[in-house]
């Protein structure tokens, strides 16, 4: 895989960190257990064993559920903007790792992501809702669909 195959996906997997901040580390998570991608030997290798899978993948479900909710704050509010940016810079880094690149520039092209996904996913999703006059489930719940699609999708491609 090229140099900039790897920043592309970082930054893309910064995007679904962004649209779900808890998937993203969970599919990353998820791949590297399943030896999608190698993390062997670096600094986020942690993030191939089981355990760290098994409480990504617990934390984004409960993630996936609790969006739902019409309580759950928006996710450009502070606290949910910064789990979206520190999980962006996690997984940018993730890939940077499997792609023998930059764990420093892998993290900022997954922050850049995150910070793309986190706006334009909000608008997105207020915008669908608006103009399709569905109920936010409805988006909400494609939204999720494409995080773990494009996720997974993202991680299979070492």
């Amino acid at each position: 895989m090229n140099t900039s195959e790897v920043w592309l996906l970082a930054f893309l997997l910064g995007v679904v960190a962004g649209l779900r901040a808890l998937t993203a580390p969970a599919v990353l998570a998820w791949g590297a257990h399943r030896g999608w991608l190698n993390l062997h030997g670096t600094p986020v290798s942690f993030m191939a064993s089981k355990a760290a899978m098994v409480i990504f993948v617990l934390l984004a479900v409960a993630e996936l559920i609790a969006d739902q909710l019409p309580s759950t704050p928006s996710r450009t509010a502070p606290p949910g903007l910064i789990a979206r940016i520190v999980m962006g810079g996690l997984c940018g880094s993730g890939i940077a790792a499997a792609g023998t690149q930059s764990l420093v520039l892998g993290a900022v092209m997954g922050i850049v992501g995150s910070l793309i996904g986190t706006f334009g996913g909000y608008q997105a999703r207020t915008g669908l809702v608006k103009a399709l006059k569905v109920p936010d489930l409805v988006i909400a719940t494609l939204e999720d669909i494409v995080a773990i699609g494009g996720g997974l999708f993202i991680v299979s491609r070492f």
